[in-house]
C-alpha cells in the first residue's frame, strides 16, 4: 500500500475552505473542497470522501491537484472534443466568402444557400459537411440566417396604393 497524501495545511484554513465551498456555483468543486475540509478537520479519506458523495480515489486526485495548482486544481478541467475540420484561417476566409457575397452575373445567384456554402467548402477546402452543420458553422461565424419576406407574384401595386389611400 502506497503512502497517504497529506493535505498542503499553508494553502486555506479549515474555515476559509468551508466558507469557499459554500459560496462555489460549481457543485463538483464545492464537493471537492468541502472533502478537503473533512479531512483537514480530521476526518479519513474514506469518511471525507463518504459525506460529500465521492470516491475516495477522487478525493485523493483532488488532493494531490490541490496540493499542487490550489483551489484552481478543484475546478473541472476542459474536455478536448472534437478538432473542427476548418482551420483558423479557413474559417475566416469562409467568413469573406460569405461577406462578399456571390455575384448573380456570374454565379447566377443572389444569395448564397446552406447548400451553396457547403459546395464552396467542398471545392476550396476539400472538407464535406451536412447543410444542418454548416449552419452551425455559419452562426459561430456570427451570420444569422435571413429569409426574404413572401409576395404574390400576381401583386397589384395600383390596387394596393389605392387601398391604402381608403383609409
Amino acid at each position: 500500500m502506497s503512502a497517504r497524501t497529506k493535505v498542503r495545511r499553508d494553502l486555506h484554513s479549515l474555515e476559509d475552505l468551508k466558507r469557499l465551498a459554500r459560496s462555489e456555483t460549481v457543485p463538483r468543486t464545492a464537493r471537492r473542497m468541502m472533502a478537503i475540509a473533512h479531512v483537514l478537520s480530521g476526518m479519513s479519506f474514506t469518511d471525507a470522501a463518504a459525506a460529500v458523495g465521492i470516491e475516495r480515489q477522487s478525493l485523493g486526485d483532488a488532493v494531490k491537484r490541490y496540493n499542487a495548482e490550489g483551489l484552481d486544481g478543484l475546478k473541472d478541467r476542459p474536455k478536448p472534443g472534437r478538432t473542427p475540420k476548418l482551420t483558423e484561417a479557413q474559417r475566416d476566409e469562409l467568413k469573406t466568402v460569405i461577406e462578399k457575397g456571390p455575384e448573380p452575373e456570374t454565379d447566377g445567384i443572389s444569395a448564397y444557400t446552406l447548400n451553396d456554402l457547403v459546395a464552396i467548402v467542398a471545392k476550396r477546402f476539400g472538407v464535406t459537411y451536412h447543410p444542418g452543420h454548416m449552419s452551425l458553422i455559419v452562426r459561430k461565424l456570427g451570420f444569422s440566417r435571413q429569409k426574404p419576406r413572401p409576395f404574390n407574384p400576381k401583386k397589384d401595386e395600383a390596387a394596393q396604393a389605392a387601398f391604402k389611400g381608403a383609409l
